[in-house]
């Protein structure tokens, strides 16, 4: 750690012990008065936020999706329930409250999707565009209950600063609703200002820094912009922007791919940089060169890892967050996302069929209408994207894609959202998954769960004497990593040909060259150890396929295509059970094959045949 890092923590630590003495002892709730009376005489200007008052494209939908299931009816007021336990989390002072692996309450995430707010821009959203009494009276009843039973620096919804900033987002959306509206309690308008100021000095305050800096901090940051932009408040918005400008290169490739080695962080954390970008747009500001040059590449890579209108190619994990949701309900955060940037970008990167209502809320049909009239960017041909680590092979008629993992672990030192998936592969045909990466499933509780879909052996990859690649030392932190190197990425018109190199196993080194025969829709995998040892080769089956195991042949059927897969010089082949989260906190169960040999290299051949 250095001595900076160092120096900020203990300054961390005097300001909570300052904290502590002021509200451990006393439950005070966020709206009772202002923390810095400064900001008193600063006033909210519902229009700063760039929305779209004159949509006409909405629901009056106010239930959000709840992670693993669970009802919103049956927990909307529930605000520290364990969900996956009958227990709850009690009101002990947030900086004491120990929220990780805790199998005895339940998994601080799924909890933590409830308190970020997401039904409160819902409720006045819905009131906005009715002017009925029962989304006005239900927005009161609930903004009221939490406040009560969820006092500053109390209870789970206070335990990370990410937290609080996503909440803070959504007050402000929903107070611009509620204002624009009129007719209106004034005291809750009020409480509504003084808790979004104080949520924002508090995050202000305690924003990540050096290795605790990742995408939780360019969250922050846009909460802070939220803040700053709403009450013209040029400290906060001059930090956000200074936030994130420095933090565009520390965590993305130049190549557009996010250094967390996730998908999904990657849209994340592509949705803060667009809404701040926006935010800038809709009041005057220029937005700066370089970041709209990273977005757009980062565009690219979405672009190519969405192997359908709906469905994405994803390695790490996953835990479906986002920061902005007027629609409700379970929504795809890869299309928002594509839409969001095309808009701020003025270049399309996706289709717009199923326009995105939260994207109809911060743009005007004619701004929509214009973007939908340029031409797509279309991800046509295979690509390397040699900085980032990911190549995507695809055939000729497009309805094969080979996505292949040659990337680092992770972000950091901690590296706290990879999985130890190196050279794994992940196979799509007419953009049903067939082999691919088993999910996330949870993340504060069933350590062992959490462990098992972040291993070697459940990724279509090589695994020796059923170990991991890279050293597993907590649920979001990692010790010794293994490093792969890209040596060739060849693609050409009618054949393409990755050879990389993993050496989480060092001293043995595992080499692995793929070759795509795109005019017959074949694929053969060249795995070697430099060394010879005991290892096997995984295939993970995607769920809702058909599998058969024919002596040293995998069989595949999902609808009119079949996959067959042969192996040269297997000793055996095993089919098993293993599992497979395609949401978070759900999990099912699919079929893995390993496959054993007993010399140095196996050949893998897997033949796509179209119905």
């Amino acid at each position: 750690m250095s001595l900076p890092e160092v120096g900020w923590r203990l300054q961390q630590k005097r300001l909570q012990d300052k904290e502590k003495k002021a509200f451990a002892s006393r439950e005070i709730m966020i709206i009772d008065d202002l923390f810095d009376h400064q900001l008193a005489s600063l006033s909210f200007h519902p229009y700063a936020l760039g929305l779209n008052f004159k949509n006409q494209t909405y629901s009056t939908s106010t239930s959000i999706h709840l992670l693993g299931g669970y009802s919103y009816e049956q927990y909307k007021e529930r605000w520290n329930a364990g969900f996956q336990t009958d227990n709850v989390w009690d009101n002990e002072f947030s900086y004491s409250l120990t929220y990780k692996q805790r199998d005895d309450i339940g998994d601080a995430r799924t909890n933590w999707e409830l308190n970020r707010h997401f039904q409160f821009a819902l409720l006045g959203k819905a009131y906005y565009v009715t002017g009925e009494k029962q989304y006005l009276d239900e927005f009161t009843h609930l903004f009221y209950d939490w406040n009560e039973k969820n006092p500053f620096l109390h209870g789970i919804s206070w335990t990370s600063v990410m937290e609080v900033a996503i909440r803070c987002i959504q007050w402000c959306l929903s107070l611009a609703f509620l204002q624009e509206k009129g007719n209106v309690n004034k005291k809750l308008l009020s409480d509504l200002e003084i808790g979004i100021k104080n949520m924002a000095e508090y995050v202000d305050l305690h924003h990540s820094r050096f290795s605790s800096a990742n995408n939780h901090l360019l969250v922050e940051a846009t909460a802070i912009a939220f803040a700053g932009f709403a009450f013209d408040y040029a400290p906060w918005k001059k930090l956000a922007i200074e936030v994130l400008d420095s933090e565009l290169l520390k965590q993305n490739y130049e190549d557009g791919v996010n250094k967390e080695m996730s998908l999904h962080y990657q849209t994340f954390g592509m949705e803060a940089y667009a809404l701040v970008m926006h935010l800038m747009q809709a009041n005057g500001m220029s937005v700066p060169v370089k970041w709209k040059e990273i977005l757009e590449r980062q565009c690219e890579f979405v672009a190519y890892s969405m192997v359908s209108e709906t469905r994405a190619c994803e390695f790490g994990d996953n835990d479906e967050g986002k920061i902005i949701d007027l629609e409700g309900g379970e929504i795809n955060h890869y299309r928002y996302v594509l839409q969001l940037c095309s808009l701020v970008l003025d270049r399309r990167y996706e289709s717009f069929i199923n326009l995105s209502e939260t994207v109809s809320w911060m743009f005007s049909s004619l701004e929509i209408n214009r973007c939908k009239a340029i031409k797509q960017y279309e991800a046509l041909k295979s690509k390397t994207f040699k900085s980032g680590g990911y190549s995507f092979l695809k055939s000729n008629d497009k309805r094969v894609v080979l996505a292949i993992d040659h990337a680092p672990l992770g972000f950091g030192s901690i590296a706290a959202h990879g999985h130890a998936d190196a050279l794994s592969i992940q196979l799509f045909v007419d953009g049903d998954c067939i082999l691919g990466d088993p999910g996330t499933y949870i993340y504060h509780c069933d350590i062992k769960s959490r462990n098992y879909f972040r291993r070697t052996c459940n990724h279509n990859t090589l695994c020796i004497d059923d170990k991991e690649q890279s050293q597993m030392l907590g649920a979001f932190l990692w010790g010794k990593k293994a490093k792969s190197t890209l040596i060739k990425s060849d693609l050409q018109k009618d054949n393409d040909e990755i050879i990389a190199e993993c050496d989480g196993y060092r001293p043995i080194m595992h080499r692995r060259k793929i070759h795509l025969d795109k005019k017959n829709d074949s694929i053969t995998i060249f795995d070697n150890v430099s060394k010879t040892c005991n290892y096997a080769l995984n295939f993970i089956v995607a769920p809702g396929c058909n599998v058969e195991l024919r002596d040293s042949s995998i069989e595949i059927k999902k609808g009119n295509v079949q996959v067959v897969i042969d192996f040269e010089s297997a000793k055996t082949v095993k089919k098993e059970n293993v599992m497979y989260s395609t949401h978070y906190g759900l999990k099912c169960q699919s079929s893995k094959f390993s496959v054993e040999s007993l010399k140095n290299s196996i050949i893998t051949k897997i033949r796509i045949i179209h119905g």
